[in-house]
């Protein structure tokens, strides 16, 4: 059965959603602000619903949150700016969508989203299989033992497979889920962890002054 988080700090928007999901059959959490969805962060969410404006927060700060697991992401707020809107796309939002909104049509928009992300919810790199739902990687049917941030490297090079990334954009893709900035330096040393792990499994290949490539 399928989770589902609304971040959403009106109470009347807030009811009718959790009413109208429930109905369908999915399993619903609510938060207010964004203080409160970091204490709920950690479940296994199918999909989040986000305002774009909290009271403490924006839904761009708790995309950063959820951008370590596969949550799939609507976007669901009064700004309609285009600028906004490219923003959410280019974060990985899998759909935006403005108030006032009909309820059936976003209750459809749910059910594409949640169906898209389960048709291909693996992905490999190298011998690696990557289970994006569950938050977990394989080689073969032995389990990777990989902390958060080891899985959230691996995540990126896997979404970026072949691709030259530079640390910089691996780092923002790694940016701590508490919060946490993870420093240049330590960079180097979860590449180095992660390599030992993956052994012959994966090749990350040093692009020297840059950063790296995976396949």
């Amino acid at each position: 059965m399928n989770k589902i988080l609304i971040i959403e700090d009106d109470p009347i928007i807030a009811s009718g959603l959790v009413y109208a999901l429930e109905q369908d059959g999915y399993i619903v959490t609510h938060c207010k602000s964004f203080s409160e969805t970091r204490a709920v962060i950690n479940n296994d969410f199918n999909l989040a619903i986000l305002d774009m404006q909290l009271p403490d927060g924006t839904g761009f700060d708790v995309r950063e949150l959820l951008k370590s697991t596969p949550t799939s992401i609507i976007f669901l707020t009064v700004i309609d700016d285009e600028g906004n809107i490219v923003r959410a796309f280019e974060g990985g939002a899998d759909d935006y969508i403005t108030k006032p909104f009909r309820l059936r049509e976003l209750l459809a928009r749910v059910k594409r989203t949640l169906n898209k992300s389960t048709t291909n919810p693996a992905l490999t790199l190298g011998s690696v299989t990557i289970d994006t739902q569950a938050g977990k990687a394989y080689i073969g049917e032995d389990l990777l033992e990989l902390t958060a941030l080891e899985y959230r490297l691996l995540l990126t090079f896997a979404s970026n497979k072949g691709q030259m990334l530079t640390r910089s954009q691996i780092l923002e893709n790694i940016w701590d889920s508490a919060g946490n900035f993870v420093e240049d330096n330590t960079l180097t040393v979860y590449i180095k962890r992660l390599r030992e792990k993956l052994g012959d499994n994966v090749n990350i290949e040093t692009v020297r002054g840059v950063g790296y490539r995976a396949n």
